[in-house]
């Protein structure tokens, strides 16, 4: 059975952006394992017809994760990214 990934698919600073919000558990896994997720995600979703790049983020509760782009980090790391990602959740896609 497949499992089902909403995200927020937007376009920031001239950027495609894919965000997928991912469990908290995903900040105890190996950064291999991380970027092998991001990797097939990003893969999928531009087999699908959709342009640009993949990132995971998080919220431990404590703090706000993500694996992307360096040049991306400031954007991940500003205040309410995490309310901003789950207000712009617009696609779907089963993996």
């Amino acid at each position: 059975m497949a499992n089902k990934f909403p995200f927020a698919h937007i376009r920031h600073q001239g950027q495609d952006m894919i965000i997928v919000p991912v469990d908290a558990a995903f900040a105890n896994k190996s950064s291999n394992t991380q970027q092998e997720f991001v990797a097939g995600f990003e893969t999928a979703v531009n087999q699908a017809g959709l342009a640009g790049h993949a990132v995971a983020i998080w919220n431990t509760g404590r703090q706000i994760g993500f694996v992307a782009p360096t040049k991306w980090h400031p954007f991940f790391k500003s205040p309410g990214i995490w309310e901003f990602v789950h207000a712009n959740i617009n696609k779907e896609i089963s993996l």
